[in-house]
Formats: C-alpha cells, sequence, structure tokens
C-alpha cells in the first residue's frame, strides 16, 4: 500500500526524531496519520477501502482524522452519542465530534458510530468518513492553549450518507478496534514527548549555567543541578519502559497494561521537567521567547489527551486485578 513495510519499532524511531521539531503540533498531526487513524484501516479494512484511503494517506496525499471524541465522551469513549443507522446500502450518520486533530483539513475521518443498540462495547462500529460529503458541517477550529499549530475542530453530522462498504471489518467490534488502536496512539504520544524532554533539559542546563544570581551561575546551586540530573534520570527510565513495550508489542503481546503505565508516565513527567525547568529560567521562563514556555504548554496535552491519566490508572488497576474488567 506504499508504505515500507517495517515493524511498529520503526514507528517509534520516527517518533522519537520528530521530537526535533520544536513544537508539539507537527508531530502530533503526523502521529494520527501513522498511529491513530490508520492502524485499523490496516488491520481490519477490505481491501478497497484500504486502496481508497489507505494508499493516499500513506503517501501523503490524503490528510486523515480520527472522529472519538465527543462533547461528552472524551476518555469514556464507550458513551458516545454519535449514530450511523443502516438505510439499504448506506450508512445516515447523526451527531458530533469535538478535540478532532487535522479536522480542519481533513481529507476523511475514521469515525467511531454507534451502528446497533445494543451493550456499549458491542454497539460501535468503525467507518471510513469522505470530509466532503453532504451534512458534514466544521464547526470552528478551537483556540488552546498549547498545540497551537495543530489545527483542533469540532465537527456536526447532520444526515451524513456513507456507503455501508465503508464500515472497516465487522459492524459492532469497532471499540474493540479502538482499543487496539489506541496502544499504538499512546505509544507514539510517550516517544514523541523524549526528545523534547532531553531538548528542555539539556537548553535549561546551558542557561542556567550562565544566568548568574549573585554572583554566580544558577546552575551551581546544589537544588538546581541535582534536580536536573532527576529529571533527566526519569526520562531515562521511561525510555525503557517504552522500548520493552515496544519490542513485546512486535513479538505480537497483549501491551495494554504497560502502554497504560507509559503514557500515564509520559503524562505526569512532562508537566514535572517543562514546569520545573520553566522556573530555573525565571522571568525569561515565562515569555514565549524561549522552547521551554511552549512545551509547557503544548505537552500539557499529554496528561488529557489519548486517554487521561485517571483513565490509565483506571486501566493499570484492571490489569493488576484491583478492579474487574469489562
Amino acid at each position: 500500500y506504499g508504505g515500507m513495510g517495517l515493524d511498529f519499532s520503526y514507528n517509534i524511531a520516527v517518533a522519537e526524531e520528530l521530537g526535533n521539531i520544536r513544537c508539539g503540533g507537527i508531530p502530533m498531526a503526523i502521529g494520527v496519520q501513522t498511529g491513530m487513524a490508520t492502524p485499523a484501516l490496516t488491520r481490519f479494512g477490505s481491501e478497497e477501502l484500504k486502496k481508497q484511503f489507505l494508499i493516499p494517506t500513506i503517501a501523503g496525499d490524503f490528510v486523515a482524522c480520527l472522529g472519538i471524541s465527543e462533547a461528552g465522551a472524551g476518555s469514556d469513549v464507550a458513551n458516545i452519542k454519535t449514530t450511523a443507522v443502516r438505510k439499504g446500502d448506506e450508512y445516515v450518520i447523526n451527531g458530533g465530534k469535538m478535540w478532532i486533530t487535522s479536522g480542519s483539513q481533513a481529507d476523511w475521518m475514521c469515525l467511531l458510530a454507534n451502528t446497533s443498540e445494543g451493550p456499549p462495547h458491542q454497539n460501535k462500529s468503525l467507518i471510513c468518513l469522505p470530509m466532503n460529503l453532504p451534512g458534514i458541517h466544521v464547526a470552528k477550529k478551537i483556540d488552546k492553549l498549547g498545540m497551537r499549530s495543530s489545527d483542533t475542530a469540532q465537527i456536526f453530522f447532520e444526515d451524513v450518507r456513507v456507503p455501508c462498504k465503508n464500515l472497516i471489518g465487522e459492524e459492532g467490534n469497532g471499540f474493540t478496534y479502538q482499543m487496539l488502536q489506541f496502544q499504538e496512539e499512546r505509544l507514539w504520544g510517550v516517544a514523541s514527548a523524549l526528545t523534547p524532554l532531553e531538548t528542555v533539559i539539556q537548553e535549561t542546563i546551558d542557561y542556567t549555567r550562565q544566568r548568574k544570581v549573585f554572583g554566580r551561575p544558577v546552575l551551581h546551586n546544589q537544588t538546581v543541578h541535582f534536580r536536573l540530573a532527576e529529571l533527566a534520570a526519569e526520562v531515562e527510565l521511561l525510555r525503557s519502559l517504552l522500548y520493552r513495550t515496544v519490542a513485546l508489542y512486535v513479538e505480537g503481546n497483549d501491551v495494554t497494561k504497560f502502554a497504560s503505565m507509559a503514557k500515564l508516565k509520559v503524562g505526569r513527567l512532562t508537566r514535572e521537567v517543562t514546569d520545573s525547568c520553566l522556573q530555573f529560567w525565571g522571568g525569561m521562563g515565562f515569555t514565549s521567547e524561549v522552547l521551554v514556555s511552549r512545551l509547557y504548554r503544548d505537552l500539557r496535552l499529554m496528561s488529557i489527551g489519548g486517554g487521561s491519566d485517571e483513565t490509565m490508572l483506571s486501566i493499570i488497576c484492571k490489569y493488576m486485578d484491583i478492579l474487574p474488567r469489562k
């Protein structure tokens, strides 16, 4: 389909390298293409769907977006309200999606919708939805705290008709497909944050070495250099967890627990690193002129998007048999 046929570990290598871009929005947009909107299509889609949507997406001719979150259903995926009702050989879609990355410019959406009135984990389906169909309304581009170079849209559907052949896999299996898709999304997110965290720590070292307060460099305070050493150690530990998880995933193992642990850790660590480093920049850290302030805003999304910290904790608890699994 135009890809290189490599295993998932190469996605992670790319995600790490994209971390050299000095913002969060561009790596996130590419990640939507490679690890969020297309894995289910790759695994379960028909040959016709792959030719129509996957090939041009891999080639970069199509922009893809993932339609999961809604105003009343973010991390609670089972609670989505958008419906796709079968009428003849078409689905008629009504509802809306919120927080859709690349939604303002997307050519197609990997849409999760309720296709029946059954149990919430068994009534959902994934559908390849062209974004130029009548009844699709991109309501607005959302003004955000961070990731400001990324277009994030609110989208409404009003009697949108799409052929039933655009269904990915089997009807009713959409929730399961999406949970599998989430694992790659979360691992991409972890990988994409590693290089920015290393960069901001190094730039903080460089700045505090040359910035003098009370006659000596800020870096020469034990509180400062010990804290930076602690943060660097935490980043390396996160990298080790990521690599172990990816190795297990490539071998075909269920890595839901480890991926959730890594996602939880990256969300908390990005907040910890950027906040600690910004403090050491003093007044300059509160300006828009330095990378640390941008990452402070951009990376705050890590604890929210792709499953909140609280959702990750719930998943981990279920896999530790602390909470019952559904």
